[in-house]
């Protein structure tokens, strides 16, 4: 089970091919939501909906993420909706939840507060 303390610690993992291991326990996956305020688990993946004061500053932290998940080669799904935007990420190679998720929440977490 990977531990980390802090959203900080998880968004400087690096995510990494994760082809034929198995899916992470739901305990893991309760573990690391620790650190990740408001995302929720779902079924087989993490989500998480975030506000912003504009249509476009939504808008802008989609790209932000979008380049995040280039940079990581792991992308969510990305719903754009009126001054909000939901992020759902799972591992489809993995049929369910990977590290590779919660970095890239982590990761797309740090970069919403800079944004607000």
């Amino acid at each position: 089970m990977t531990t980390v303390s802090t959203i900080e610690e998880l968004a400087l993992e690096t995510c990494v091919e994760r082809k034929g291991i198995s899916p992470m326990a739901r305990r893991e996956a309760e573990q690391l939501l620790r650190v990740l305020p408001g995302w929720v688990l779902a079924e087989g993946s993490i989500e998480k909906e975030f506000r912003f004061k504009s249509y476009l500053d939504g808008l802008d932290f989609a790209y932000s993420v979008g380049k995040i998940a280039e940079e990581q080669n792991h992308h969510p799904d990305i719903l754009i909706k009126w001054r909000r935007v939901k992020l759902a990420l799972s591992t489809h190679s993995v049929k369910g939840l990977s590290q590779n998720d919660f970095i890239v929440a982590a990761r797309s977490e740090l970069k919403y507060r800079e944004s607000v």
